[in-house]
């Protein structure tokens, strides 16, 4: 225990001793706009996940409810915020503290997915740059929530074939990944500059 605390030290050190993050103007960390929408859509995700855990296992509508509830309460609290933060120092390892520019194609590539866990300050195109970088990060929280969910559910329903549980937490997050895309691209409906 004290050497993940320790670790977790560490990373948290790094993170605020790199010029380019401790800044004043040091961009977006995109977690600050993914939780609150998480937060806001948790009732529907397990609404939609405990309905299809139940239609696909066979499952009273209670225990698949309790079971929805409890895995996404893990992969939103700890999942989510985990991979963030490992996505914060991949892209602080790979050279991806300091801005690509937004001048060639490859630079806006390059800064909203090798960026998009915490966006580096381009204020005049974080219209779209935000949302792009939303949806670029919808596929390793995805993975993220199918994991620690799927962890969390094969507990809660030992008695169910392992493979069968994994494959519906899978769909189902499927399901709820698609409808979560709905908040970047709502980001950029309402934020797109007049014109577009």
């Amino acid at each position: 225990m004290n050497k993940l605390r320790g670790t977790a030290l560490l990373a948290l050190c790094l993170l605020l001793g790199i010029p380019g993050v401790a800044w004043a103007n040091a961009g977006v960390p995109m977690i600050v706009l993914v939780l609150p929408a998480l937060g806001l859509s948790i009732i529907p995700i397990i609404a939609i996940e405990a309905l299809y855990l139940g239609k696909t296992l066979a499952l009273r509508f209670s225990r698949a409810a309790k079971t929805a509830t409890i895995a996404n309460l893990v992969s939103t609290i700890v999942g989510v915020p985990l991979t963030w933060t490992v996505l914060v120092l991949i892209q602080m390892i790979a050279g991806g503290g300091g801005a690509f520019g937004l001048d060639s194609t490859l630079g806006k590539v390059l800064s909203v997915t090798l960026q998009a866990a915490w966006l580096i300050p381009y204020e005049s195109d974080f219209h779209w740059m935000i949302p792009v970088a939303g949806l670029v990060l919808l596929v390793p929280f995805f993975f993220a929530s199918w994991w620690s969910e799927s962890y969390v559910s094969k507990k809660m329903l030992h008695e169910y074939p392992a493979h069968n549980v994994t494959v519906a937490v899978r769909n189902a997050n499927i399901v709820t990944y698609v409808l979560l895309a709905f908040w970047p691209v709502g980001f950029w409906i309402l934020n797109k500059p007049a014109g577009q």
